[in-house]
């Protein structure tokens, strides 16, 4: 039996006349149900407690996924078929980084993630993740290299296997393989549950899982399951479906966001060992129609801090901690596929709060924030825009 909850928002759904579709990527058909799509939020002009901001188109790229900034203002961009591309935003100069792996295109696979060692500017590691081809089928890697800049074409050199997603599965779907260093100096990196379902709550598998690691690889001593055999070893939390998105707050906490199936996005506030429940429990349902058992009705598990349904198909995470947005400073800033948004939730508050939400007209896939302040944002999609935002 349905919830009060879920059947009120069935109700109004019924009531609305237009929807969006929950897709991580579009080619991927299990995630491109019809959803209803509620526009109760506020988005950027009416109250004068909203951010204001303007919007400037830079350049474009081709199925862009992932940004990282230099310290001289350049980005490196990853293009999902498998090119790193170096812009500098001064000159719009645009150049393809030699020695890149070869990635398996396809689905919502493709190369994913970049993610700057802590101390890059002296050892020059960068990280990336991917998806590859093998025995199996499919699975995301995450792999190092140094980034030689020093010659008119650069490349990444000296490239090391870090993380392998295993077992590899048949379809190309929620590889997640977000990757991002905590003030703990650990590489954490997001392993999405390959649209298996069960994998998220299989020890023997670190798909659907939250991972912890030394920067080498290596396992940290202080893992909470390394009594349960070496992939466990890896794992810091576990439950999770597709978790697009990844970031530190100020305060050192790690939260993750991740796409529910039908309904029930979700924010999670991640804690050393704990089980988040999917797919026993969200507060969404197949796609199907076959219901999943709310979070309340199994506390054992841990609930989201905040969730989303209608969804808002989130795809990366950021916390702002510059002053040109005040309004923004310390929050979460979440991009949204089907949505076509950001949204910007207070993460201090309790409950959990969505305090604005911006209407930007296109599928967003991520952004970063750049040295000065500003905030580097990428569209979802072939040939699409490098957006920056600046304030008015």
């Amino acid at each position: 039996m349905l919830s009060q909850f879920k059947i009120k928002i069935l109700l109004s759904c019924c009531a609305l006349a237009f929807t969006a579709c929950h897709a991580e990527n579009s080619s991927s058909s299990s995630e491109t149900a019809q959803q209803t799509s509620i526009a109760t939020h506020a988005s950027d002009s009416v109250s004068s407690s909203m951010q204001k901001y303007k919007v400037e188109q830079v350049a474009q790229f081709n199925e862009p996924w992932a940004i990282a900034t230099l310290n001289d203002g350049q980005l490196l961009i990853t293009e999902r078929k498998g090119k790193l591309q170096l812009f500098d935003p001064k000159n719009k100069k645009k150049i393809e980084v030699k020695g890149i792996p070869q990635v398996a295109y396809g689905g919502q696979g493709g190369l994913g993630e970049i993610a700057l060692h802590p101390d890059f500017v002296k050892n020059q590691w960068v990280y990336l993740s991917y998806a590859e081809k093998g025995q199996g089928g499919y699975g995301a890697v995450v792999v190092r290299g140094k980034l030689d800049l020093s010659q008119p074409t650069p490349q990444l050199k000296q490239i090391k296997r870090i993380w392998t997603q295993v077992p590899k599965f048949s379809g190309q779907g929620h590889y997640a393989h977000r990757i991002v260093f905590g003030p703990d100096g650990k590489l954490w990196i997001s392993s999405g549950e390959r649209q298996q379902f069960d994998p998220a709550q299989d020890m023997q598998s670190n798909a659907g899982k939250i991972i912890r690691l030394n920067d080498d690889g290596s396992i940290p001593a202080d893992n909470p399951f390394m009594n349960q055999g070496k992939i466990a070893q890896q794992v810091w939390s576990l439950g999770h479906r597709n978790p697009l998105g990844m970031a530190f707050d100020p305060k050192g906490q790690l939260w993750v966001i991740e796409m529910g199936p039908k309904g029930g996005d979700e924010l999670n506030k991640i804690i050393k060992a704990k089980n988040y429940g999917y797919p026993l429990v969200s507060n969404g349902d197949h796609y199907d129609g076959k219901p999943i058992p709310d979070h309340s009705t199994r506390p054992e598990f841990e609930a989201p801090a905040l969730d989303w349904t209608p969804v808002i198909s989130p795809s990366d995470l950021l916390f702002y901690t510059a002053n040109i947005f005040p309004q923004w400073k310390n929050k979460a800033i979440v991009t949204g596929l089907s949505s076509k948004a950001i949204v910007i939730v207070d993460t201090t508050q309790t409950p959990v709060k969505e305090i604005q939400r911006l209407n930007m007209k296109e599928r967003i896939r991520g952004a970063a924030q750049a040295e000065d302040g500003s905030l580097w944002v990428i569209e979802d999609g072939p040939q699409v825009n490098l957006l920056k935002m600046t304030a008015p």
